[in-house]
């Protein structure tokens, strides 16, 4: 899967830029993916730099974790939105011009 191409991992750095508090189940629930897929991103975004996490050390549930977003991933969510933009006002164009005719 490439990432700049993943609508899917461009919904998840969104949410997480937003809370990166959210479970993966919570994660899962809030973009329609399943968990399955929300952790086969998350592993892609932290492979690729663009997401970090880290554990709640005080916590008494070690399985609680923290999602941020790396500077890079800030910029890659912008750039990654800006093309999905672009595509979706070439589709966009492309239709209009089939119902114009």
């Amino acid at each position: 899967m490439k990432v700049s191409d993943s609508e899917e991992c461009l919904d998840l750095l969104n949410f997480i830029h937003q809370n990166g508090n959210l479970s993966q189940r919570e994660l899962s629930h809030k973009s329609g993916l399943s968990l399955g897929k929300v952790n086969y991103c998350i592993k892609a975004l932290v492979d690729i730099g663009y997401l970090k996490i880290k554990n709640f050390q005080n916590s008494n549930n070690k399985t609680n974790y923290i999602y941020y977003l790396t500077p890079k991933g800030i910029i890659s969510k912008t750039l990654i939105a800006k093309k999905f933009l672009q595509q979706k006002k070439q589709e966009y164009d492309k239709i209009k011009t089939y119902l114009v005719k």
